[in-house]
């Protein structure tokens, strides 16, 4: 069961359209828009699918407003596997589950962010103004994805909306916040990227070593906070280096 956003109890696979990917994938279109309701509706049925922990299941993996789920034809079939979908729809799900936000120190301009400026003069602002805009924010993580550990953040103020750079980057290093359009993210890992730059975070998004690869989880929140000098930037690279640096988690 599902609640929508008009408070209404709803099967979670009502008007949701069923695809397959190759031999081995599902794909579950829920809508085509970005919302937090439809994506609330992406990460309940992943965590239904999760909470069976049954071995034909791979893998599943939430975005925007769908989901792929990775299964064993081996061990069941296409088409049984959406029966067993809807046999399980109306298991008891979580609801009103407590929500983790996940605060980013950020060190914003400067060679960390060498697009503050232009984000500023696009919108009329001041780079004050959009450091307020971008840290009053908390931000709903919709999926990972790009890279692992790389954040795709919906919530990003209409006043801060800026085009991406008109010619992207060869590389962009870890760390990097940035916005693109009507969105804001955090590169994970140095890749390329055409999203302008207005600050960094001294915090290591993606560790292969960790038993928890990355700080944070779709369904998630992020809160960042502006840092007030680069002394105190690499005094928290230093510790995260180190692993002796907690993240701060903050439950609602």
């Amino acid at each position: 069961m599902f609640w929508n956003s008009k408070n209404k109890v709803e099967n979670i696979f009502d008007d949701v359209i069923f695809k397959p990917v190759g031999d081995t994938g599902l794909f579950i279109e829920i809508g085509q828009e970005i919302t937090e309701t439809i994506n609330s509706k992406v990460h309940t049925i992943t965590n239904l699918i999760e909470n069976q922990n049954l071995p034909f299941i791979e893998e599943v993996i939430p975005a925007y407003s769908s989901l792929l789920i990775n299964f064993d034809p081996l061990k069941i079939s296409f088409e049984s596997l959406i029966q067993w979908l809807k046999s399980i729809e109306n298991q008891p799900t979580i609801q009103n589950k407590k929500s983790r936000t996940v605060i980013i120190p950020t060190l914003y301009g400067g060679e960390f962010g060498p697009d503050l400026q232009s984000v500023a003069d696009y919108n009329s602002l001041t780079i004050d103004q959009v450091i307020e805009f971008h840290s009053s924010t908390k931000y709903l993580i919709y999926a990972l994805g790009f890279s692992p550990g790389f954040p795709y953040l919906g919530g990003l103020p209409s006043e801060i909306h800026c085009p991406r750079l008109s010619e992207p980057r060869t590389q962009v290093p870890a760390g990097s916040v940035g916005i693109a359009d009507s969105q804001t993210g955090i590169y994970s890992m140095p890749t390329p990227g055409g999203w302008r730059l207005i600050g960094k975070t001294p915090l290591n998004l993606f560790d292969q070593e960790s038993s928890s690869p990355t700080i944070f989880s779709p369904g998630d929140y992020l809160q960042f906070v502006p840092l007030s000098s680069e002394n105190d930037f690499c005094e928290i690279e230093k510790l995260v280096l180190s692993r002796n640096f907690t993240v701060e988690v903050q439950i609602s």
